[in-house]
């Protein structure tokens, strides 16, 4: 696709950030961990080995993408998830979803009208 084309779509720059921010690994490992319940920074850096602010920079991004909150609580910063960003990518997933159902769907049909099995 041509770099032309793609600035005609600003609705997919969104989530074009939030498909680079679960590109990295880490970052979707500390989401998975944020889905059990509200995580500190310490707790986000404990299961990796590494350091604070290789964590800060990771949560800095999911935070920027929506894809986690922060909120300081006391003297600690507290993580949680930020669902609407995941509900964005699992809708624009689900719409290949529908088009892969109705193709096979299509494929049966033609295979039945030829004659041929699916």
């Amino acid at each position: 696709m041509s770099s032309h084309m793609v600035s005609h779509m600003p609705k997919y720059r969104s989530l074009d950030r939030t498909f680079g921010a679960l590109a990295d690994p880490t970052r979707r490992s500390i989401l998975q961990l944020v889905s059990t319940g509200p995580a500190s920074i310490s707790e986000l850096a404990r299961p990796f080995g590494i350091a604070l602010p290789t964590v800060l920079e990771h949560v800095r991004i999911l935070e920027e993408t929506r894809l986690l909150t922060t909120e300081k609580v006391g003297r600690v910063r507290e993580c949680t998830l930020g669902p609407e960003r995941l509900d964005e990518a699992r809708q624009w997933i689900e719409t290949f979803r529908m088009w892969e159902r109705r193709l096979d769907g299509l494929d049966r049909y033609v295979s039945t009208r030829t004659g041929r099995r699916a």
